[in-house]
């Protein structure tokens, strides 16, 4: 029923199928590259790269401040000559994947913490909440400011352990700081299923507490789930982004959030390299949010715009 609606909800369709030409694009960036030989880092044999930038380090090819080429569509970055299309994929995939990883992460705490939360009662519950209003009320760019230069630090010790340890970081900052409203979202909707007949038989005939829990509430709570799920994904989009552009994210390797960090410094000379990436990120996070509000709409219909 739910599926019906959404599927003829023009809306929904349209960012469904942006959603799909960008993921797509994102799984295919190595194809891509390599079928129109696109580079998007520095490796063996491609020290040729920097005849193709000015003594300044700006482009000598491409588009804005060259004419087009099928070579290099979107131009290419300043002081490397890596190609800026092939960047942009690179950068998106890695973007997604972040942001897919962190939503699933804070789904699973959110959810298991809002289901006990909501099914426990006195001093269990208060602490829970007092937990969830806590983090709630952390400024969450101070907090992912001064947790991830030490977690990095800390686990991050040798060059060869650096990269996973700024993957794992900028993963558990936004899991950090993204679990609460869902869990307080749960708690409130389990609260009130908690009385419902179909839960007091189970309490009766003995069903222990976690059956009740994962068996018997979590499926009456799909939906919720589902809308919040599509409502966060955008949220972590942008906070990856937004996070990267400060420092908070890769070393090695691109995002779209790093390079519009590296961007920043050409926005009046090569405006192009910034513009398509924040472009990108924009089109990214609309589509996301809106085709979020259509699957709200569609899990309750009394919402309907």
């Amino acid at each position: 029923m739910a599926m019906g609606r959404l599927a003829h909800d023009k809306v929904a369709v349209v960012c469904g199928t942006i959603l799909f030409v960008m993921v797509a694009l994102a799984l295919l960036a190595p194809v891509i590259s390599n079928a129109f030989g696109l580079y998007h880092k520095i490796g063996p044999g491609q020290a040729a790269l920097t005849d193709l930038l000015e003594f300044d380090g700006l482009p000598r090819v491409g588009p804005p401040l060259h004419p087009f080429t099928w070579d290099h569509p979107l131009g290419i970055e300043p002081g490397t000559g890596l190609d800026n299309l092939s960047l942009l994929l690179y950068g998106l995939r890695t973007s997604l994947f972040i942001a897919v990883l962190a939503t699933v992460i804070s789904t699973i705490v959110g959810v298991t913490f809002g289901l006990i939360a909501g099914y426990a009662t006195g001093a269990v519950d208060a602490v829970m909440s007092f937990v969830i209003d806590f983090l709630l009320s952390f400024p969450f760019i101070l907090g992912a400011l001064a947790l991830a230069p030490i977690i990095t630090t800390r686990f991050g010790a040798n060059s060869s352990t650096l990269g996973r340890a700024e993957f794992l970081t900028l993963v558990g900052v936004l899991v950090l700081f993204g679990w609460m409203g869902l869990a307080r979202l749960i708690r409130g909707q389990v609260f009130s299923l908690r009385e419902r007949e179909f839960v007091l038989a189970a309490r009766v005939i003995g069903v222990p507490t976690r059956q009740i829990l994962f068996k018997e509430l979590l499926p009456n709570l799909v939906a919720p789930i589902v809308v919040a799920i599509s409502l966060a994904l955008p949220g972590f989009v942008a906070a990856e982004a937004g996070l990267s552009f400060l420092g908070i994210g890769l070393s090695e390797g691109t995002s779209l959030g790093k390079t519009i960090n590296a961007a920043d410094g050409y926005y009046d000379k090569y405006p192009l390299y910034l513009w398509v990436p924040v472009g990108t990120i924009m089109v990214l996070v609309i589509a996301l949010n809106l085709l979020g509000d259509s699957v709200r709409d569609a899990f309750d219909p009394k919402t309907r715009r």
